[in-house]
């Protein structure tokens, strides 16, 4: 028999609406725009971690957009001002408890902010859908020293590896520094530090933070992850603004794409162009707004609080 009802139940779905209007709200009593950049673009993220789908339309191919990043980002630099979007975004290889392949994040660009300005707006907004009001700010450095007694800055590449496998297991061998890293951040720290309250990790390794501007130190960006009860919610960053070293960026990632034997994509030069004509200081977020209101409805599973999930 052929399975056709929602895979949420109808009283949360208008939960869901009510959050949407809830969010508008929130954006629309600061004065931020709302806009609406297509899904479906000529170009995908660089990211060698990230899959995006893509089609064939007209004969030319087409990406469903991982973010909508790239686009604002353009609408930025035209002088559009404070804004933000509620987009549905698309992401191969994601499925489970926590994802689906296509998902809403709300995503948000504040002018002449740096990133602690942000994580403090993020509070606001998550508080208000959630009702959660504790609070723990803390490095990523610190987070390792706290949780895994390693300092992720001066441990050597050897001793990482080691210390990945007493913790996780055998791991496969192609492993760059940062994928240890961020396997240890994922399976021994994100599931412990926030329960039941909102916590910001921040100052990311620059190697982890292809699209954040440097701090003071530069082994260190102006990026910042939100998690609460266990989920992974906003991930920020104080944008880099200077064409030239994005590009750089940009081709380092294709440069490990090609460590990893996955295939290359075209650099957006449309967004180059964009940096390149002056994109304004500003800091952005891209929250994950079915995981929220995962957060808000007390649900574990994200099929829960979508109208037809896989």
């Amino acid at each position: 028999m052929t399975h056709w009802q929602p895979t949420a139940s109808i009283n949360t779905l208008r939960q869901r609406a009510d959050t949407l209007k809830q969010v508008r709200t929130f954006f629309q009593q600061r004065q931020v725009m709302e806009v609406d950049t297509p899904a479906l673009m000529p170009h995908t993220v660089t990211d060698p971690y990230m899959t995006a789908l893509s089609v064939d339309v007209l004969q030319q191919k087409m990406y469903l957009q991982t973010s909508p990043e790239y686009a604002m980002k353009r609408l930025l630099a035209a002088g559009s001002g404070d804004i933000y979007q509620l987009a549905k975004n698309y992401r191969a290889d994601e499925q489970g408890r926590k994802h689906q392949p296509e998902f809403t994040l709300l995503e948000w660009y504040r002018l002449g902010w740096d990133h602690h300005q942000l994580m403090d707006e993020v509070y606001e907004l998550v508080s208000e859908i959630t009702g959660i009001t504790k609070r723990t700010n803390i490095t990523y450095q610190q987070a390792f020293i706290d949780h895994l007694s390693l300092d992720p800055t001066v441990i050597t590449g050897e001793v990482l590896s080691e210390r990945a496998e007493q913790l996780l297991g055998e791991l496969p061998d192609n492993m760059l520094r940062e994928d240890y890293l961020s396997l240890l951040f994922a399976e021994k720290i994100e599931p412990i530090i926030a329960e039941q309250r909102i916590t910001f990790v921040y100052d990311f390794p620059a190697s982890q933070s292809s699209l954040a501007r440097l701090l003071s130190d530069k082994t260190v960006a102006g990026r910042f992850e939100c998690y609460c009860n266990g989920l992974e919610l906003a991930n920020g960053f104080w944008e880099l603004t200077d064409a030239k070293e994005q590009m750089q960026r940009f081709q380092h990632d294709q440069t490990v794409r090609q460590t990893l034997d996955r295939p290359s994509v075209d650099i957006d030069q449309a967004f180059i162009a964009a940096l390149e004509h002056g994109l304004p200081d500003c800091s952005g977020v891209a929250l994950g707004f079915d995981r929220l209101l995962m957060l808000a409805l007390n649900k574990s599973d994200i099929r829960d609080v979508l109208p037809f999930a896989r």
